[in-house]
């Protein structure tokens, strides 16, 4: 009997959307009606979403990959041959060499896209495990000290080192300690967290079990949004089979040191993104942040020490680990170190996942892997960090990707989500737009944040319609700077950023002469 040949179909949710699921029964009725043995896998996406579904051929040439695939191409692709890597309009030759995948630097995704994501054997195959398992044999103080080497700073917007966060846990003595997983991915343009979760689930796990033996904390909890029901279901079943393979439990690999986690879904709060809201939704409160200090590290979950990190911070702690922080170290720039998966969404002809080190500029990214807009117009503005992000125009566009030099222009990196607008777009429509989303999804604990979005919105709409102008911009900047220093959390406090670098960089869009561009950015 011949050997199946294995077929890649990505269950992501991005993928799903456009019709994987389709494609995936699809092929096996078409395969099994001409007697064609297949292994159909089911793996996480490549991140080229613009060919999604991007279905690959395992060949004895590498996986061949063809797309974006119709269930209606199945047969033509049958008779071309595609089962052995055959020519076809659909074809893009061997993944790997895809320009815009092979010119990534993939630390932290390495796997996603090639392991069937709940097999432990793909993952172990791939290194999985490595970290965890030198970490067993170390002090707690040496791993949060290889974690604070390495330079990683928190990938989900704030950027604060990580190290130091587990260190301040680990010296803060308590009777029970918690890793928190902040998977509550609610910025515009942003997805990494997701693709990871649902494509390599292990990566997350043994991350977060290394910090739980880094800081001797034994429980953890992955907060997930419940608009990702691929991702609950997919960590869920791996959490099992973790469990059942002794890499959770009282005693992980007979080691004598513990670790269990669980999955817990939030309701699509906004503000449940910030950490210690999301401490309040976890033990069954309404989503309001919380005062600081005490800091989470010091008094977090159930008033313990709990460290607070977010998917793409954990999931790279195994290469740390296994690799030694030096290797990790020497991607990036600056203060900055490592690499970050960079998210391409909006008008842009090939949106997708690009991981690579700090340094690369918005540029490279927007036109050498986005191609350009998706209008064919040229680009003319760009979100970067989320919807609390500054709008950068296309003089900032050659400034290195990194914490540093983004802040020093009033911008901030954030989750690595970048978005694109072409030149139709009104900014001061999307200046509009940050304070009306500011004024939905606060917490309404804060008196800046909750009623200055509000009159942001009325201040703005004034502006737009020519009502008192000069007066109304005056008290616009007032109101930022209001929210800027008085708001509790980083959404009253970095509102201010989408909607004054709207007014400083596109001022024509308000209605005033370009040279009327002020240099008041953001503190």
């Amino acid at each position: 009997m011949s050997t199946a040949i294995t077929v890649f179909v990505p269950m992501d949710t991005a993928a799903v959307a456009v019709g994987a699921n389709d494609v995936a029964l699809a092929l096996q009725a078409e395969a099994d009606k001409r007697g064609q043995r297949i292994k159909l896998v089911r793996n996480g996406s490549r991140g080229l979403l613009w060919l999604e579904p991007l279905v690959e051929i395992d060949t004895p040439q590498g996986r061949m990959a063809y797309g974006p695939v119709d269930p209606d191409d199945i047969p033509g692709l049958f008779d071309a041959g595609w089962l052995q890597g055959h020519d076809h309009p659909l074809a893009h030759g061997l993944t790997e060499d895809i320009p815009y995948l092979k010119s990534q630097e993939r630390l932290t995704f390495a796997r996603v896209g090639i392991t069937d994501p709940l097999s432990l054997d793909d993952y172990r195959a791939m290194g999985g495990y490595d970290g965890l398992q030198k970490a067993l044999g170390m002090a707690p103080e040496a791993i949060v000290a290889e974690v604070t080497d390495s330079g990683l700073r928190g990938r989900g917007g704030a950027a604060f080192p990580t190290g130091i966060k587990w260190k301040t846990v680990l010296e803060t003595a308590a009777p029970q300690k918690y890793i928190v997983c902040n998977a509550d991915e609610g910025d515009s343009g942003t997805f990494s967290d997701r693709m990871l979760m649902e494509g390599d689930p292990y990566a997350l796990i043994e991350g977060m079990t290394i910090a739980g033996l880094a800081v001797q904390a034994t429980h953890g909890y992955i907060y997930v949004r419940s608009e990702y029901p691929i991702a609950i279901a997919v960590l869920e079943a791996a959490i099992q089979r973790a469990r059942q393979a002794g890499w959770l439990g009282t005693d992980i690999q007979g080691s004598g040191r513990g670790f269990d986690l669980e999955v817990r879904c939030g309701a699509g709060a906004y503000i449940c993104g910030e950490e210690t809201s999301l401490l309040e939704s976890l033990e069954g409160k309404r989503g309001l942040v919380r005062a600081k200090p005490p800091l989470p590290a010091i008094a977090g979950l159930f008033g313990q020490p709990t460290v607070v990190n977010n998917v793409i911070s954990l999931a790279t702690v195994p290469v740390i680990l296994a690799r030694g922080a030096g290797y990790y170290r020497d991607f990036g720039m600056g203060r900055s170190r490592g690499t970050l998966p960079f998210q391409l969404a909006g008008n842009i002809r090939h949106g997708g996942l690009v991981e690579k080190a700090f340094g690369i500029t918005l540029r490279e990214l927007l036109h050498e892997y986005g191609a350009g807009s998706a209008s064919g117009r040229p680009l003319r503005a760009v979100q970067v960090g989320g919807p609390l992000g500054a709008y950068l125009p296309e003089s900032l566009w050659d400034a290195p990707l990194d914490y540093e030099s983004y802040a020093a222009v009033s911008a901030m990196v954030g989750h690595g989500g970048i978005v694109a607008f072409d030149d139709t777009v009104d900014m001061a429509e999307m200046a509009e737009y940050a304070m009306e989303f500011c004024a939905i999804e606060s917490c309404g604990k804060c008196t800046p944040c909750r009623i200055g979005s509000t009159r942001g919105v009325e201040v703005i709409h004034r502006i737009r319609n020519n009502e008192q102008r000069s007066e109304q911009l005056m008290l616009l900047r007032d109101l930022c700077d209001t929210m800027l220093a008085g708001s509790l959390c980083a959404l009253g406090g970095m509102t201010p950023y989408p909607v004054l670098s709207a007014l400083d960089h596109f001022p024509e869009d308000f209605g005033l002469p370009a040279s009327a561009a002020s240099t008041t950015q953001p503190a």
